[in-house]
């Protein structure tokens, strides 16, 4: 889910403006009509639960409330949301903290505003049964590793751990290899990969990039530079009633997984729940009870821009300032 996405050709970039433009005028239409502001939410992946207070706030009212009129746009492998968010094809789009630092060290203008992962969500999963107890033993272990060697957490791990005490090979999905070889390893999504292997009888050892300190938010909430400034109230609109989804969403997930269901129905039941499960300590933390969901530090943007030089990904870190704005915290205070 994370990489370097590829930027829009002049022709496609033309065609964005002319939707902009349009959606603009609706915008305008329905404030002056008193109507609910119509915006646009890209996903960087299908509808599952690491969506699921986006998609609860719309179910329950919360952007409707807010005066939003949301658009929920499913993704895939290879959509460009920070670029659409860039050029205004759509106000409001969800990428990994990194893909912002990296947008922002090529000259995009997107800003983070809402952090929903407070644990960066990807990890390396190996078998339990090998005993492993980090990613340091597992980088020394001598296992096949599947991984994209070229997404910024994997160049940040060859640069801390190195790649030769283990075998590389290419990361092709699934869990198919897995399931069948205890001298493979791979990486993964905590809520997708690991309970793929367990439903096929495989016992994996999951271990969160996060613990080599390479810890970005996830599933962030982007938006252009530009909106943020001519419409702040509009993005604190959303930033509130996405947190409220999110409240709503952790506390009952279930009807909001049904509607997914709906959506993604490669995705069985047993599955949302479990993913919804396995998700709900990475977003909630004791950190986030006392301070709000979503909320962002600056500290931490400093970090993974460090971490990305240091790694080689970037030449020179960004201005923390430009890359993230503390909206979800002042929200979170007056809340």
């Amino acid at each position: 889910m994370l990489g370097v996405r590829v930027f829009a050709t002049i022709a496609i970039a033309l065609l964005v403006f002319g939707c902009s433009r349009d959606k603009s005028s609706k915008r305008a239409e329905a404030e002056r009509e008193g109507k609910p502001t119509p915006v646009r939410l890209a996903l960087n992946w299908v509808p599952e639960p690491e969506f699921g207070g986006f998609y609860a706030a719309r179910e329950s009212g919360a952007y409707e409330r807010a005066g939003l009129d949301v658009e929920i746009l499913g993704g895939g492998a290879g959509v460009p949301v920070v670029q659409m968010v860039a050029t205004g094809k759509v106000e409001f789009g969800l990428a990994g903290a990194d893909d912002v630092v990296l947008a922002q060290a090529r000259g995009v203008d997107v800003v983070a505003v809402f952090a929903t992962f407070q644990t960066h969500p990807q990890g390396i999963m190996a078998h339990a049964s090998r005993g492993l107890t980090s990613l340091e033993e597992l980088f020394r272990s001598g296992l096949t590793l599947a991984i994209e060697p070229g997404i910024p957490y994997a160049s940040w791990l060859r640069h801390k751990y190195g790649f030769d005490g283990v075998k590389i090979v290419p990361y092709d999905g699934g869990v198919a290899r897995f399931v069948t070889d205890e001298g493979f390893a791979q990486q993964c999504y905590v809520t997708s990969e690991p309970i793929a292997a367990r439903q096929k009888n495989a016992e994996p050892k999951v271990f969160l990039v996060a613990e080599s300190g390479y810890d970005p938010y996830g599933v962030v909430v982007v938006v252009r530079r530009q909106l943020l400034d001519e419409k702040p109230a509009l993005v604190r609109s959303f930033v509130t009633a996405s947190a409220q989804g999110w409240r709503t969403y952790l506390d009952q997930p279930g009807p909001t997984n049904e509607l997914m269901g709906k959506l993604n129905t490669a995705m069985d039941a047993a599955t949302f729940a479990a993913a919804s499960e396995a998700q709900r300590e990475l977003i909630e933390n004791d950190e986030t009870r006392r301070l709000g969901l979503g909320v962002m530090k600056r500290e931490r943007w400093e970090t993974l821009a460090r971490q990305l030089v240091e790694a080689k990904v970037i030449e020179r870190a960004p201005e923390v300032d430009r890359l993230f704005h503390p909206i979800a915290n002042e929200v979170a205070a007056k809340n």
